[in-house]
């Protein structure tokens, strides 16, 4: 008997909700980066915008 091959690593749905806050989190930290050029606060306020859009595209994205 051959056992059967494992699921995907990530559906899509994640894949999609993921991305979608990765590419927001970037576009929050480059404009931060070129409003004051730190690159800590760029980090920051990225990582801020990519959490809060992990969780509304979670929301929002169809199951």
């Amino acid at each position: 008997m051959t056992p059967s091959p494992p699921g995907p690593l990530l559906t899509v749905r994640a894949a999609v909700v993921l991305l979608l806050a990765l590419v927001v989190g970037v576009l929050a930290g480059g404009l931060s980066y070129l409003t004051d050029h730190s690159v800590p606060s760029a980090v920051l306020w990225g990582g801020g915008a990519a959490g809060g859009a992990l969780m509304l595209f979670h929301t929002i994205v169809a199951r």
